[in-house]
């Protein structure tokens, strides 16, 4: 038996009772979708049955070969954004077709298998799933120096970034990942129901745009700073990263080895400085 054909939708209307004041009524609140998408690649011109499956994450309909090329490119699979000749969803006919399998197919050598996860990835925590610790340091550049940017256009940027997360507003269960110049400029947004997608989509756009590497470029993100995040942000080049939240103790030392600035706590014309704090100027008081 085939599964049905389904629209792809990143948001879901369910029915809900509301409690207020001992009060219950019906209602209806619009949730955020999560559903797996499973990762495959190989060579440029395989079959489909000849793909190998990388990983299986966690993910929020949308953007999905975004996804997937940055997931290629921040997890090291392929050496640079060019080897990436094709991304499209799994050839199955109409009726099959669930729009959550997509394939990358590459160009050179690759050892695919020291890229596979043992399990999926949750949209929670990137790096679960990984074969082991060691699999999560991939190849990551040292960041080269930037030019420094104004403390008041990173006090800024949050807020930026809330006003375009549309689909937060609806559900408010989401991540959101920006991508800003070191001028202020917005380039884009994504939203995900994990941070590492978000993140992923950002870099996955970029490479579509051609427009890695991202050296002059800071990425601003609605949660904590993870690790998997600093580096998936060096290996796009990336300079500085602005978290709404608190980074971890790993992101400030994996930050602090790659050549990262990390601002973390950013809110409210705030945020603290924990590591390379000289791309950031401030104005004399």
């Amino acid at each position: 038996m085939t599964a049905p054909h389904r629209p792809r939708t990143s948001t879901e209307r369910l029915a809900v009772r509301r409690v207020e004041d001992g009060d219950v009524r019906p209602g209806r609140d619009e949730v955020v979708v999560e559903e797996p998408m499973e990762i495959r690649a190989g060579p440029a011109g395989a079959p489909d049955e000849g793909l190998t499956a990388l990983a299986v994450v966690m993910r929020t309909p949308g953007n999905d070969f975004e996804l997937a090329a940055g997931f290629a490119v921040t997890e090291g699979i392929v050496a640079e954004p060019s080897d990436i000749r094709s991304v499209a969803y799994c050839g199955l006919p109409p009726e099959e077709q669930e729009y959550n399998v997509v394939t990358v197919r590459i160009s050179g050598e690759v050892d695919l298998d020291r890229h596979r996860r043992t399990m999926f990835t949750t949209s929670s925590c990137g790096v679960c799933g990984k074969a082991s610790i060691d699999a999560v340091e991939v190849a990551c550049p040292h960041v080269p120096a930037a030019a420094p940017v104004a403390a008041s256009l990173i006090a800024d940027l949050p807020a930026r970034l809330r006003e375009r997360q549309t689909l937060f507003e609806q559900t408010g269960g989401l991540h959101a990942a920006g991508l800003f110049t070191t001028t202020g400029r917005l380039r884009v947004v994504r939203e995900d129901v994990g941070r590492h997608n978000a993140v992923d989509k950002v870099v996955g756009w970029a490479v579509q745009q051609g427009a890695l590497p991202l050296d002059d470029h800071l990425l601003v993100v609605s949660g904590r700073a993870s690790f998997e995040i600093i580096q998936k942000a060096a290996i796009a080049g990336i300079a500085i990263v602005v978290a709404v939240s608190a980074p971890s103790s790993l992101a400030v030392t994996a930050a602090e080895r790659l050549g990262v600035t990390v601002v973390g706590f950013a809110r409210r014309g705030r945020f603290n400085v924990y590591s390379r704090p000289d791309r950031i100027t401030t104005s004399p008081s």
